[in-house]
């Protein structure tokens, strides 16, 4: 009786958590469309003031909430009913209901990503105070992401308090102890920092921007050292494979700018949750 209750209990918390991911995804496609354009629009008003530029007139308030979401196209605001995660993109056969213009697979993939990640998350950690926190995380992460792959930026205002967060949280050991987040965040920075400077030494190039030292700092805030040369590594592998892969297919060429947060992402949510058991199973390997 004691183990069906804990049984149902435990399935009744994923499926609480992959309904919240999939509200989140949806708020998620907004930040990833809204937020380049609010930055863009905060640049251009620093240069303006640096330059002695008079201010811009303003416009209409644009924000992560307002003005209310809408048909990119013909510019139909959503009603409630249009903008239920998944299941309005299901009614609507994947298009505006009022232009019938094709609604991008993207917000549909986003929010069923949010959510089995969420589900993930939750069955994973279990009913733990760890379990919101990496949720947390997760979400913010899946933001990078989407941001990174489609302006090659990755904004301080979301890596800065994730990476401040893990400190933080860990001042508590509750992913790892306080010593162990403050070298990781500084040796992860430092890390790719280095490989930067390098590889712009030899070659004269960018070889990716600040933003990546950042969130490998991220990491090594969460996670301590440990899940630094995992991170690297599976972030290097999964990136040379998509680089290769693109290439094969002629959809890039040898001076095509790839976004590396994403790989560095996935890397470090997968060293995060199981870091020790990848490291464990290699030396077991080797041995």
């Amino acid at each position: 009786m004691t183990n069906n209750f804990l049984n149902l209990s435990s399935t009744s918390f994923i499926v609480c958590a992959l309904l919240l991911g999939l509200l989140v995804g949806s708020f998620i496609n907004v930040l990833a469309w809204r937020l380049p354009k609010m930055l863009e629009q905060d640049w251009q008003a620093q240069a303006r003031e640096v330059l002695g530029l008079p201010a811009q007139i303003k416009g209409p308030a644009y924000n992560l909430m307002l003005p209310r979401s809408h048909c990119p196209h013909c510019q139909h605001p959503l009603r409630a009913r249009e903008n239920i995660p998944l299941l309005s993109y299901l009614l609507l056969r994947g298009k505006c209901s009022q232009c019938k213009t094709a609604i991008s697979l993207r917000y549909p993939a986003t929010e069923l990503t949010c959510g089995v990640l969420s589900a993930f998350v939750a069955w994973h950690f279990g009913s733990s105070p760890q379990t919101g926190w990496m949720l947390l995380l997760t979400w913010g992460l899946l933001g990078i992401c989407l941001i990174d792959l489609k302006h090659q930026i990755v904004p301080d205002v979301l890596v800065l308090p994730l990476l401040w967060l893990g400190l933080l949280l860990n001042t508590a050991n509750t992913f790892t102890s306080l010593t162990q987040a403050v070298w990781g965040a500084a040796l992860g920075y430092l890390c790719l920092w280095c490989i930067f400077w390098l590889f712009k030494l030899f070659t004269g190039k960018d070889g990716m921007g600040y933003g990546d030292f950042k969130l490998l700092a991220l990491f090594g805030a969460w996670g301590g050292m440990a899940v630094l040369p995992l991170t690297i590594v599976l972030s290097s592998l999964l990136g040379a494979i998509v680089g290769l892969s693109l290439l094969a297919l002629r959809r890039a060429h040898s001076s095509t700018a790839i976004p590396f947060a994403p790989y560095l992402a996935i890397a470090g949510w997968i060293a995060l949750l199981w870091g020790g058991q990848i490291t464990d199973f290699y030396w077991q390997l080797s041995v």
